[in-house]
């Protein structure tokens, strides 16, 4: 299975862009040094308040397609 691993600061106000239909995708840099561009949706269960912070891993099955999203302690 592949994996990318990535901090990510994301403010509930850059956040809210997906609601409103503006922004469907983001896009960082892994700590590999890869650029990620994913779904904005599969950090919803992680939003917060003040927005969604911390380091993610981002698992995909043999196909390249999204099979799970984890916060990393």
């Amino acid at each position: 299975m592949n994996e990318i691993v990535f901090d990510i600061s994301l403010s509930a106000d850059e956040y809210i862009r997906v609601y409103k239909g503006s922004a469907k995708h983001v896009v960082t840099r892994a700590l590999d040094g890869r650029t990620v561009r994913f779904p904005a949706n599969i950090l919803q269960p992680f939003l917060l308040h003040r927005g969604i912070y911390g380091r993610f891993r981002i698992r995909f099955d043999a196909q390249g397609r999204f099979s799970k999203i984890d916060k990393l302690a």
